[in-house]
């Protein structure tokens, strides 16, 4: 254990390291170019008023949302996959994503709000909307005697996630055309809450829950394997997987209030953590929470720069990296 734990904080901080490097890089890169050479003169007081402008307003800001968003996701997708025993769930897979997102659009669409008070809000809007969407999966996926059944509730959660995404195309079909290319954007998962206020909004689910979840880091360990084994330690199974749920929808929902549809990050990071340094939640939930935040931020840099009259979604970015992946691990299941 002493090896895995002397592994894990080497890979902990190369991550962080990794993490640095790529934020740079992306600060210099985009429309309005600033020279790697300018950007820490710039960060520390020395830089031009255009360039305090581009990295202070516009790159920083998305950027941190953008890492902060990434390891959101992927501490979600580790509950997820302990909670139900199944590698292949993901929030964007099972439909949490997509029950947050119905519930963005039915809030922008319907719902005005001040502009100061909206980027707070929606986070919040965002869990409702998915937690009662992650109830009903959880309902649907219930066999009574049994308990939750890991690939019912992966296709339980396609079918809602295909039904929430058609019923926002239909809620979007009669809107103004302004709020129906925001909600476009959404679904293709592109980075849109790229302010301070957003960071503001997303920070404290991270602050709260990432040392919960890290508390219960034994429980979900207990909760991987079969429910005989778990009820027989005096785990009391339901009340901990609802709890954990409940976190892992938090999380998705907050994430996906400001960042729209973005699916496979949860799947990927844990997976790539697992390889690392083994299955113990304690050793590999800090590596992939730190591994989501960087897929992420990579999606959304490549996006921003890969066409140069328009960026693509960083969502679409994941897409191509994860589905071929998603792919990979259900034949290897088989």
């Amino acid at each position: 254990m002493t090896n895995k734990i002397v592994r894990q904080r080497v890979i902990v901080i190369s991550l962080i390291l990794l993490i640095i490097i790529t934020a740079v890089i992306s600060l210099g890169l985009g429309y309005s170019s600033v020279s790697f050479q300018r950007i820490i003169p710039t960060i520390f007081g020395s830089g031009t008023v255009k360039e305090e402008m581009v990295l202070f307003d516009f790159r920083l800001p998305r950027i941190l949302v953008t890492i902060l968003a990434g390891m959101a996701l992927a501490l979600s997708g580790a509950i997820l996959q302990s909670i139900t025993r199944n590698d292949l769930a993901d929030p964007g897979i099972i439909g949490i994503n997509a029950g947050a997102g119905i519930g963005v659009s039915i809030f922008f669409l319907y719902f005005p709000i001040e502009a100061g008070s909206f980027v707070y809000v929606l986070p919040i809007v965002a869990f409702f909307s998915a937690i009662l969407i992650a109830f009903l999966i959880y309902i649907f996926s219930y066999t009574k005697g049994m308990g939750v059944q890991p690939i019912k509730l992966v296709l339980v959660g396609v079918g809602f996630s295909m039904a929430c995404s058609g019923g926002m195309v239909v809620l979007i079909s009669s809107a103004e055309d302004e709020k129906v290319t925001f909600i476009s954007k959404w679904l293709a998962g592109s980075v849109w809450g790229t302010d301070w206020p957003f960071i503001i909004a997303l920070l404290p689910w991270l602050i709260i829950l990432v040392p919960f979840i890290l508390y219960k880091a034994g429980k979900l360990d207990l909760l991987a394997f079969s429910e005989p084994v778990a009820v027989g330690v005096g785990v009391q199974v339901e009340k901990e997987r609802v709890v954990l749920l409940i976190a892992a929808v938090a999380l998705a929902a907050a994430s996906v209030s400001v960042t729209g549809g973005i699916a496979f990050v949860g799947l990927m990071a844990p997976h790539i953590a697992k390889s690392l340094v083994g299955p113990r939640n304690h050793l590999f939930i800090p590596i992939a929470i730190l591994i989501g935040g960087l897929l992420l931020l990579v999606a959304d840099t490549i996006g921003r720069n890969l066409l140069e009259s328009e960026e693509v979604a960083a969502g679409i970015i994941t897409a191509l990296i994860g589905a071929p992946y998603f792919i990979y691990l259900l034949l290897r299941k088989k």
